[in-house]
């Protein structure tokens, strides 16, 4: 809490005065073009290792970057995650939709332990659907990686299966204006990884992956 306050008075003495003008055209409308789904780990920050400014993403972000299927967020646990999927794609107008796992991910270690428990974590871990059969469907993927790291590949892909379940999200992918992406975040190497479905694997983003995807936007 230490660092927050003091951080937000650094943030008033030395950056407010670059931001000010980008506030104040921000405060009266946001326009971002892409919902960005992350985990709340507080070492993954989509902001700082996409190079974003304020207004660019619209994120989404709870334990194990999980998008319940339209089916389960009836469930009120579930519901926060299927309002921000609809808000960003129909109310904003978002163009891509990225859901990025991450290594050494706390909700993939619960899953992989089965620890349970009973309490909101068991509950809001069930909401993911079934990641561990999705990794038995994928034994390729990243096998030098331990099984929680490969779990939250698998369930990275499992959750843009469950995007496609909401309405809105339906209703854009058919009309062609929306795209949909698995990235994967090594914290270690501080990497992004992006799925390729045509090499069935996810692909370290530097300046050549970057051409690969630009090019199909």
């Amino acid at each position: 809490m230490r660092k927050l306050v003091q951080g937000i008075v650094k943030f008033r003495r030395e950056a407010r005065p670059e931001y000010r003008a980008q506030f104040a055209h921000l405060a009266l409308d946001q326009k971002p073009d892409t919902l960005f789904i992350a985990c709340s780990d507080s070492r993954v920050v989509p902001n700082t290792f996409a190079s974003t400014d304020p207004g660019d993403l619209f994120v989404l972000r709870n334990p194990g970057n999980i998008v319940p299927s339209e089916e389960a967020s009836r469930v009120s646990a579930a519901a926060g995650a299927a309002a921000a999927v609809e808000f960003a794609v129909r109310r904003l107008g978002v163009t891509d939709v990225v859901v990025c796992g991450h290594s050494d991910c706390g909700a993939m270690k619960e899953m992989v332990s089965g620890a349970g428990g009973g309490g909101p974590l068991a509950a809001w871990l069930e909401a993911a659907g079934d990641s561990l059969r999705e990794l038995d469907r994928r034994p390729d993927l990243s096998p030098e990686r331990p099984r929680h790291d490969r779990l939250a590949q698998a369930h990275a892909l499992l959750q843009l299966e469950h995007l496609k379940t909401h309405a809105p999200v339906r209703e854009a992918l058919s009309a062609g204006r929306l795209r949909l992406h698995a990235w994967w975040f090594d914290l270690a190497g501080a990497d992004v990884h992006a799925w390729e479905p045509e090499l069935g694997r996810y692909t370290l983003i530097d300046e050549k992956e970057a051409e690969r995807i630009l090019s199909r936007l």
